[in-house]
């Protein structure tokens, strides 16, 4: 599961502006202030159902969201949480894992992904990823099997899912559950399936940065598990079974199992509604923006990999989140850029193996090669609906500036 601070890292906010020797140009990383304007008056109204209903937690809006987001993902359950990576804890503690139980999860995601699976009682066993998609190879997968092994996390990335074929096999051959991070990808489909729902469930992430993005934290878990919904519904609410969402008795349910407060607030769900009806047509704004930028950087010198989806045994449905490519001098390009005024993120400076919450389990550098070598080369660039094609021009012109002086 990935994550990424609402502004930009290396950047300003605000219009992109005059040429890119001007200085003043500025393309953040990420704004929605163009979406938000046009939306204002749909997100007002649900905001003044809000107050006027007087439950700012757990409420109507909520429901509402829930209802809508089942019908658009196609899962016969969701259930909004406050983040997506309580969504990931609450699914891992619904599916039943246990203290000790191992789950493997890929070197190369946000930290969010295997600090869920301790947050849940198990140990995080770390996989090599697939250098073209980022994401989890089945055969390192398969490699990291041992007789503790309850549960694979493959996480989708960027733009495309992790290759849930091979993945499922391995999880039929060894009788592991499969829960699926899949907080970036919401709209990504493998067969006419959204993600999440090729296993025992998935998660959503909703925050801000997200194709679908609240404005603070919000997620959601997907399952077609009744039971599974039923548990995680539970567990979100202080562990009490029965009706509560929308419900002010049902703070009182007896407590049947040790839950969390992990509610979505109705804020974030009005917003997140008013969003929803426009979801399909901002994807497609992404996909334009993805194309425009293979188009203008396909062939720059120092420029080593621009996205790539591959084809797989499925059908698939790619959705770009983030527009990732791999470059040579990385951090370079990134001050570059920002002293520009455009700014980059760094998808991830790290891998997990290597961190210093995971030293204990024993990893050492080189376990992992394609990881730790996407951490060193990896950095995304400007991609959301409020950008304009002029912002991709400016955005690779520097990078073609930058990469074509250092080639000389």
């Amino acid at each position: 599961m990935s994550s990424a601070s609402p502004g930009p890292r290396n950047g300003r906010r605000g219009r992109a502006t005059g040429t890119a020797d001007d200085p003043s140009v500025q393309v953040p990383f990420f704004t929605q202030a163009r979406t938000f304007e046009a939306l204002w008056p749909e997100i007002r109204s649900r905001l003044t159902e809000v107050f006027d209903d007087g439950k700012f937690s757990h409420g109507r809006q909520v429901a509402r969201f829930e209802e809508a987001l089942a019908r658009w993902t196609g899962a016969r359950h969701a259930v909004g949480v406050n983040s997506g990576t309580d969504a990931l804890v609450l699914l891992l503690r619904a599916c039943g894992l246990r203290p000790g139980d191992e789950v493997v999860v890929p070197a190369f995601t946000f930290v969010a992904s295997a600090s869920s699976v301790v947050l849940a009682g198990g140990r995080p066993v770390f996989a090599d990823i697939d250098p073209v998609t980022y994401t989890i190879d089945p055969k390192s997968v398969a490699a990291a099997v041992t007789p503790r092994t309850r549960v694979i996390m493959p996480v989708h990335l960027f733009c495309q899912m992790a290759d849930m074929d091979a993945l499922l096999d391995v999880a039929h051959h060894h009788r592991l559950t499969v829960v699926e991070d899949s907080a970036e990808a919401v709209g990504m489909r493998w067969n006419g399936v959204h993600a999440g729902l090729l296993g025992a469930g998935g998660v959503l992430s909703f925050f801000p940065t997200k194709t679908l993005g609240a404005i603070g934290d919000a997620g959601a878990i997907l399952t077609d598990d009744p039971e599974l919904a039923e548990t995680a519904a539970a567990l979100r609410h202080h562990g009490r079974f029965g009706r509560t969402l929308a419900h002010f008795p049902g703070i009182s349910n007896e407590t049947a199992v040790n839950g969390v407060n992990s509610k979505m607030d109705d804020i974030q769900a009005a917003v997140l509604l008013a969003k929803l009806t426009r979801l399909h047509e901002d994807i497609a704004r992404r996909a334009r923006l993805a194309a425009a930028y293979t188009e203008r950087l396909a062939g720059t010198p120092g420029v080593l990999r621009l996205p790539t989806v591959v084809p797989r045994t499925a059908r698939t449905d790619p959705v770009f989140y983030v527009y990732l490519v791999e470059v040579e001098r990385r951090d370079e390009l990134a001050r570059y850029l920002a002293g520009h005024g455009v700014g980059t993120e760094t998808y991830y400076p790290a891998p997990l193996h290597l961190q210093e919450c995971f030293a204990h389990l024993g990893y050492r550098r080189g376990d992992f090669p394609h990881a730790e070598r996407a951490c060193e080369r990896t950095i995304a660039l400007p991609l959301y609906p409020d950008m304009g094609l002029d912002d991709v021009d400016t955005v690779c012109d520097l990078v073609r500036r930058f990469t074509t002086r250092r080639q000389a």
